[in-house]
């Protein structure tokens, strides 16, 4: 498992409601997400690749946080396939109207209060901190 930026009790903090069932899957997914919205980005990290400085341990954790409340309120699961789709369906596998969303594979639907919490803290790409 990658770096997880953070908990169920900051999730819950985060949204005011209980964290859901799988928060700890839900958190992973989405701290994948900040990670492939920061590949550019320069912040001091220890040997685990986690951030040291507290505005960026404190702007990652709310940024995951955000990520999650967004997936939840657009009915994803972390996957994609609710931003990406009206209606999915797994065996036979049926999709059916397709929303806008990142146009290629490897883009990142990053939720908007994730953008912004990672733009205060100066952490978009090429932002040095």
């Amino acid at each position: 498992m990658g770096r997880v930026y953070a908990t169920p009790e900051q999730l819950s903090a985060w949204t005011g409601q209980p964290a859901p069932p799988g928060a700890e899957r839900l958190l992973a997914r989405a701290s994948e997400d900040v990670d492939d919205a920061l590949l550019a980005a320069l912040y001091a990290t220890d040997a685990a690749g986690m951030p040291t400085h507290p505005d960026t341990v404190q702007a990652l954790a709310d940024a995951t946080c955000a990520q999650v409340e967004y997936q939840l309120a657009t009915g994803d699961d972390g996957t994609g396939a609710a931003g990406r789709w009206d209606s999915v369906s797994i065996g036979p596998v049926s999709l059916s109207g397709r929303k806008d969303g990142p146009t290629a594979a490897g883009d990142v639907g990053l939720a908007p209060r994730a953008h912004r919490a990672l733009r205060r803290a100066g952490l978009l790409p090429g932002v040095i901190w």
